[in-house]
């Protein structure tokens, strides 16, 4: 069978592997903790599913505008202003089916072959591959100083001729870090400067903890939405923990927009109407659920970096949003694939390793779960990794037995 040269180098996306793998092992009556998993617990919010049933009710289930229905747009804008400080305009707006769609039609967009991209390590997994999807050649910038906190300095001596934009996710997948306002302040006046598309994956941007808010990325500049190098992402499956209705957005300048809406059109017609009235409703709808989820992560949060604090030879920055965070295992195994088999094998926990994210030694952990399953989780991988915890546990049913340390 032939198979495009492209289509061969693209990864399997290691998240997903992993979801299928738990799910077999549940299927086969196995007790799997699920530490690896990136969506909360919480139930979509009822005005999401009111105003999606309305039009199911109706049965007039038909196209729309490919670049999304007036209203939802209407409600993205309130949303920005509200948030943001910005009002753009309904032609710099452009919904897609999912965060991560509108962030492969922009780099369709602006991208020509062998341009670069600059992505901060650690990152998430997808970044690099739809830059090579869109003909890019993503350049990954890791931090000197052995920190999770990216560094102008670092990121400058990496941009080049062929540097085309930044992808900046802040708070950040995998590490929960969010961004100081010094360094955004930098890095868009940096690329304000140069003339290099900042791409702000802002998906998680309402899950942040300790009481604090991070400044939106319009106040460190003075330019306006069309003329700004700046181009906010979001979506709804993080803010609303409405993962599976796959509806996301972008803030551009409307030239970008037209070519993204070009892009779109040839691909996927339109985002579905269904799952447009649904994001509309939850924008709309009472905003009290996300701060009950954003309360119950941090809850979460606080529960995990206990958890990890008590464990020998492992160092953790605490994160600051998100639902993750990127402990460092290296004192065990530095490599983190193995690592991460080996605690599925032996203890039934799905951890992430750090090499996909571009951290190798440390494990991605995910604490959008249950409080049982968060504890539960460290504690079995205490247990396969310390041999100074017990050396009994039981997992299900079963009594087991460290015999390998």
């Amino acid at each position: 069978m032939s198979l495009s040269f492209i289509a061969r180098s693209i990864a399997e996306s290691p998240t997903l592997r992993l979801n299928e793998e738990a799910e077999l092992l549940r299927q086969r009556g196995e007790s799997v903790i699920h530490l690896g998993i990136g969506e909360p617990k919480n139930k979509a919010p009822i005005n999401a599913i009111l105003t999606s049933a309305a039009i199911l009710s109706r049965a007039d289930v038909k196209y729309c505008p490919t670049d999304g229905t007036p209203s939802l747009k209407k409600a993205i804008i309130t949303y920005t202003e509200e948030n943001y400080g910005k009002v753009p305009d309904p032609d710099n707006v452009i919904v897609c089916s999912g965060a991560k769609q509108a962030i492969f039609n922009l780099l369709y967009t602006i991208l020509n072959p062998q341009d670069e991209v600059i992505i901060l390590a650690p990152y998430w997994v997808s970044y690099p591959e739809m830059v090579r999807m869109a003909l890019g050649v993503p350049v990954f910038v890791t931090p000197e100083d052995g920190g999770l906190h990216p560094r102008m300095k670092d990121i400058i001596e990496a941009v080049g001729s062929a540097t085309k934009a930044i992808i900046v996710n802040s708070p950040n997948n995998p590490s929960g870090l969010v961004y100081s306002d010094e360094f955004m302040s930098e890095i868009v006046e940096f690329c304000e400067k140069r003339g290099i598309y900042l791409i702000l994956d802002d998906i998680y941007h309402k899950l942040v903890f300790d009481s604090r808010r991070p400044t939106p990325c319009y106040e460190f500049t003075e330019k306006e939405i069309e003329d700004s190098r700046l181009i906010v992402i979001n979506g709804i499956s993080k803010l609303y923990g409405m993962t599976g209705f796959r509806i996301g957005w972008a803030i551009a300048p409307e030239k970008l927009v037209k070519v993204m809406t070009n892009v779109q059109s040839q691909v996927t017609s339109c985002p579905s109407v269904i799952l447009q009235s649904a994001a509309e409703g939850a924008l709309t709808g009472i905003q009290s659920i996300v701060e009950s989820l954003r309360l119950t992560i941090e809850n979460n949060r606080n529960i995990i970096m206990s958890e990890l604090s008590a464990f020998n030879g492992v160092k953790v920055t605490k994160p600051g949003g998100t639902f993750y965070c990127l402990p460092d295992f290296s004192s065990y195994n530095k490599n983190s694939v193995e690592l991460s088999e080996f605690l599925l094998r032996k203890a039934l926990v799905v951890t992430v390793p750090g090499k996909e994210f571009g951290m190798e030694g440390h494990l991605r952990l995910s604490y959008a779960g249950s409080v049982r399953e968060i504890t539960e989780g460290i504690t079995r991988i205490k247990w396969a990794l310390d041999p100074n915890s017990p050396n009994e546990i039981y997992i299900g049913n079963r009594k087991l037995v460290r015999d390998w340390l």
